[in-house]
C-alpha cells in the first residue's frame, strides 16, 4: 500500500485535520446537526398533538399558566393529558433515544467495529437481566431495612451493574478467546445474550402476576411509565455522561487507527476502556432501567451518523444522539398512534423497523467490500 493511501486511510478514520478542526462544524456537521433539531422539533409537536386525547391551544395555555403558576392548581382534561403524561413521555423518549446512540456511538468506538450495539454485545441484555433479579426477587424480601425514598432507584442501580458487569464480561472474554477478532466479539456477545435471556426466562418463570406484568414491560420496552420525576432522573445521568464522553472523542479517534497507533501516540488504552466501559454501562443501563429492551437504536444512530458527518467522534457523537433521540420519538409516536386506543410496545416496533434497516446496511457494506477488491 503506497503512502498516499495510508494517509487518506488514516485521514477517513480520524476525521478533519489540525487544520480543518476550527471549521468543521461550518459544513456539513452543523448542517446535518440543524436537519436533525428541525425534524425533531416538528416530531415533538405532532407527537404532543396526537393521540387518543386531542391537545388544542387552550390546552397549551393552560400547560403554561400551570407552570407559571408552579403546579399550584392541578391541571385537568386534556391539559392534564398533555403536561402531566405526553409531554413527559416526549422528552423522556428523547432522553432514552440519546443515550441508547450516545451507548452504541462509544461501544462502536471502543471495539472499532461499526456493527457494535449494546443490544448485540449483551449490554442491554445484562441490565435487563440484572432488573429482572431485583424485580423478582428483592422486592419479595420485605424484610430487608430500606427507606421507601430509596426502593424506585434500586431498579436504575440494578440495571447500572448489569450492563456494567456484561461490558467488563465481554471485552475480557473476547480478549482472552479470540484476540483481535470483531466476529469472536460479536459472537461472545450473542453467548452472552443468551445467558442472559435464560437468566430473564428463569425469573420470569419464578415471578408472580404483579411481577410478571413488570417483567413483561421491561422485555418488551415502552415509555409508558413516564414521568416528570423520570425526565428528571435520566436528565441528571445523561447530562454529566455526554460531558465525559466529549473528552474521549480524540481518544477514540486514536484508537480507531489500531491500539499500536493509539499507544504510539500516547492513549492509556486500559484507562480509555474502563472509561468508555463506564459511560457505555451508565447511559445505556439508564435508559433500560426506565424502558426496558430497546433494539436497534444504539446501532442505527451512530452508523446514521457517521454516514453523513464521517466517523470523526467529536461530530459523529453529538448527531448521533440527536438522530436517536428523533428515532425513539418517531417509533413512540408511531407506536402510540398506530392501533388507538391500543398501544404497540415501542421495543416491538423499533425491532420491526431495524432489523430490515440492518440487512440494508449490511448489503451495503458488502457491496463495498466487493468493489474494494
Amino acid at each position: 500500500m503506497s503512502a498516499t493511501a495510508v494517509m487518506s486511510k488514516q485521514a477517513s478514520l480520524t476525521g478533519p485535520s489540525v487544520e480543518e478542526a476550527s471549521s468543521v462544524w461550518s459544513r456539513t456537521p452543523r448542517m446535518a446537526m440543524a436537519i436533525v433539531m428541525v425534524g425533531l422539533l416538528c416530531t415533538a409537536i405532532v407527537a404532543s398533538t396526537k393521540g387518543a386525547v386531542q391537545a388544542s391551544l387552550d390546552d397549551w395555555q393552560a400547560g403554561l399558566n400551570w407552570l407559571g403558576a408552579l403546579g399550584a392548581e392541578p391541571l385537568s382534561g386534556a391539559g392534564h393529558v398533555l403536561w402531566q403524561i405526553r409531554m413527559p413521555r416526549i422528552l423522556l423518549a428523547m432522553l432514552i433515544g440519546a443515550s441508547l446512540a450516545l451507548a452504541g456511538g462509544l461501544a462502536q468506538g471502543l471495539f472499532r467495529n461499526p456493527l457494535a450495539d449494546p443490544g448485540l454485545l449483551g449490554v442491554s441484555s445484562g441490565a435487563a437481566c440484572a432488573t429482572a433479579l431485583s424485580l423478582v426477587f428483592f422486592s419479595s424480601m420485605a424484610s430487608v431495612p430500606m427507606p421507601v425514598e430509596w426502593r424506585p432507584y434500586l431498579t436504575p442501580l440494578a440495571a447500572f451493574v448489569g450492563a456494567l458487569t456484561v461490558c467488563l464480561v465481554l471485552d475480557s472474554l473476547a480478549r482472552w478467546l479470540t484476540p483481535g477478532s470483531i466476529a469472536g466479539l460479536l459472537l461472545t456477545g450473542l453467548a452472552i445474550n443468551a445467558v442472559a435471556g435464560a437468566v430473564i426466562g428463569l425469573a420470569t418463570y419464578m415471578a408472580n402476576d404483579e411481577q410478571l406484568r413488570s417483567l413483561s414491560f421491561w422485555t418488551l420496552g415502552s415509555v409508558a411509565g413516564a414521568s416528570w420525576t423520570a425526565v428528571g432522573l435520566l436528565a441528571a445521568i445523561l447530562l454529566p455522561v455526554i460531558g465525559l464522553a466529549r473528552h474521549l472523542a480524540r481518544p477514540l479517534n486514536a484508537l480507531a487507527l489500531g491500539e499500536a497507533a493509539a499507544n504510539h501516540v500516547g492513549i492509556d488504552l486500559h484507562a480509555l476502556r474502563l472509561k468508555t466501559v463506564v459511560l457505555v454501562a451508565l447511559s445505556c443501563g439508564a435508559a433500560v432501567a426506565w424502558c426496558g429492551m430497546i433494539g436497534f437504536i444504539g446501532l442505527l444512530a451512530p452508523h446514521l451518523a457517521r454516514t453523513w458527518t464521517g466517523p470523526d467522534h467529536r461530530t459523529m457523537l453529538p448527531l448521533a444522539m440527536g438522530i436517536g433521540a428523533w428515532l425513539l420519538l418517531m417509533a413512540d409516536t408511531l407506536a402510540r398512534t398506530l392501533a388507538i386506543p391500543a398501544e404497540i410496545p415501542v421495543g416491538i416496533f423499533t425491532a420491526l423497523l431495524g432489523g430490515p434497516l440492518l440487512i440494508v446496511m449490511l448489503h451495503s457494506m458488502s457491496k463495498r467490500q466487493g468493489h474494494a477488491v
